[in-house]
């Protein structure tokens, strides 16, 4: 059905057959009526909210499973949990990548460079400039147009891409350009560091490294003026992935995970949440983490 994708206008976001598909493989158990439950909630306008809210909004659905009620056979009330994602398992979602995937706002009509869907979700905006255009200019243009015309394809969106094919970004919704930064090594701190739209695409967007990023390394934090949304830098990345690495055998090491070793500004404490959450969510075991600073604004900054 062309540029619709089996939606029922361009004014919808949700590819509503591919997420339905995916609820019943994911969800088996669950009756249709519980998986439609899932479905509103999951699709319901979001609109009174910030764009900020919106999306932490959606984003507590996915990673903490959508709570659903509904009547069995019995006519007895049950209490479920409808999971969106298989976090574990890329293979069991359904990936899908839209070119020129047009959306209607309020007013005006968009057409989005690239789109990304899991399991009918759109986690990933991509925006492609010419070689000889900056990518300052897609993100001061078309990206900052986009979120104000048609907010709400972002109320869903992971993180988003900017690129002219030699430079390539990545960032978030409330993102700042300061902070769209570049993900230069793939896999190993020792890599030499390598920046092209190529190497962003390896690094975030290999179908396990997108889901593991998605649930383990984004956080929302309140400042003045609203909510934040953070994603972890290249270099965030990797330390924590030689730290969790490291916990795995933590026995043999006597306790002793290395040294993360980073410079004044470099999101050490940030780094230090998506360590925490990520060794909660995926390594078995009643963990205890205690945070030894030297300033009081170190204090307030992790507390927070």
């Amino acid at each position: 059905d062309g540029p619709y994708l089996g939606r029922a206008t361009r004014h919808e976001v949700v590819l509503r057959p591919r997420l339905r598909a995916a609820l019943e493989k994911l969800n088996p158990n669950l009756p249709p009526v519980a998986l439609e439950q899932a479905i509103e909630q999951l699709t319901r306008d979001r609109s009174a909210l910030s764009l900020a809210r919106a999306n932490q909004d959606i984003y507590d659905l996915l990673k903490q499973d959508v709570k659903v009620t509904y009547r069995d056979a019995q006519g007895e009330e049950q209490l479920a949990k409808v999971r969106v994602i298989d976090w574990d398992e890329p293979e069991n979602n359904d990936f899908l990548i839209a070119q020129q995937f047009w959306v209607t706002g309020e007013v005006y009509t968009k057409r989005a460079d690239l789109v990304g869907f899991v399991n009918g979700l759109p986690l990933l905006f991509g925006e492609l400039k010419a070689h000889y255009r900056r990518v300052k200019d897609a993100y001061r243009h078309n990206f900052g147009e986009y979120k104000a015309t048609i907010p709400h394809l972002f109320w869903y969106n992971a993180f988003a891409i900017l690129s002219n094919g030699s430079d390539a970004r990545f960032g978030t919704i409330t993102a700042d350009w300061d902070y769209f930064s570049r993900w230069k090594k793939i896999s190993d701190e020792e890599e030499e560091g390598v920046i092209s739209l190529e190497t962003l695409i390896r690094g975030t967007c290999e179908r396990r490294r997108f889901l593991d990023l998605v649930e383990n390394y984004l956080l929302y934090q309140e400042v003045r003026g609203g909510l934040r949304k953070i994603l972890a830098m290249n270099h965030q990345y990797l330390g924590v992935e030689n730290a969790i690495e490291a916990v795995h055998s933590i026995w043999e090491n006597e306790g002793r995970l290395g040294v993360f070793w980073h410079t004044q500004g470099s999101g050490k404490s940030f780094s230090m949440v998506f360590f925490s959450q990520k060794v909660l969510r995926k390594l078995p075991g009643n963990w205890t983490f205690v945070v030894v600073t030297d300033r009081r604004g170190l204090d307030e900054q992790i507390y927070n």
